[in-house]
C-alpha cells in the first residue's frame, strides 16, 4: 500500500449555507435540555430516528427509539430526577449536505439555572440525518469530563 505526503483533506459540505440547519438543530439540542430538565422522556427521545442508538456517560449502549424511551423514563424518574443542566451547541459540521456532527457541551445547574461549578461537565457528540424535511439524531454519545 502507498500513502501520500499530502495532507488528508477537511469533510465539511462548504457548498451549502447552513443557517437554518443550524437553527433547527439549535432547537433539537434546546428541546432535549428542557426535556433533561423537566424530566420529560417522550420529549427526551422527540428528535431520535426510531434506529437510533446512545452511548450514556457511563458507557451504556441503548438501540432503538423505544429502548431510548425507557432508559430515559428510568434516568428521569430515578438517578437524573433532581438534577439539572444548560446546555451549549458547540459546534455543528456539516459533513454532507444531510449529515451534521453537533457537539454539545453540558453545565450542571441548581434549579434556578445557576451553576453549580466552573467549566462543562459532558461533551456530547451528535450526528444528524436530514430525512424527510427535517433532522433526525440517529447517534449520540455522552462523555463525562473528570471534576
Amino acid at each position: 500500500m502507498t500513502t501520500t505526503a499530502s495532507p488528508p483533506p477537511a469533510i465539511e459540505d462548504a457548498a451549502t449555507t447552513h443557517d437554518r440547519d443550524r437553527a433547527e438543530i439549535a432547537r433539537i439540542v434546546a428541546d432535549v435540555e428542557t426535556a433533561f430538565n423537566a424530566n420529560d422522556p417522550e420529549l427526551g427521545v422527540a428528535h431520535f430516528a426510531a434506529n437510533a442508538s446512545a452511548v450514556s456517560a457511563r458507557g451504556q449502549r441503548v438501540v432503538g427509539r423505544d429502548a431510548l424511551l425507557e432508559a430515559h423514563r428510568a434516568g428521569y424518574s430515578g438517578p437524573l430526577r433532581d438534577q439539572f443542566a444548560r446546555y451549549e451547541l458547540a459546534d455543528v459540521v456539516f459533513v454532507r449536505p444531510d449529515v451534521a456532527l453537533a457537539t454539545k457541551l453540558a453545565r450542571a445547574v441548581t434549579p434556578d439555572g445557576d451553576p453549580l461549578g466552573v467549566g462543562h461537565a459532558m461533551v456530547a457528540l451528535y450526528v444528524l440525518v436530514r430525512e424527510d424535511g427535517r433532522w433526525w439524531i440517529v447517534a449520540r454519545s455522552n462523555t463525562l469530563v473528570p471534576s
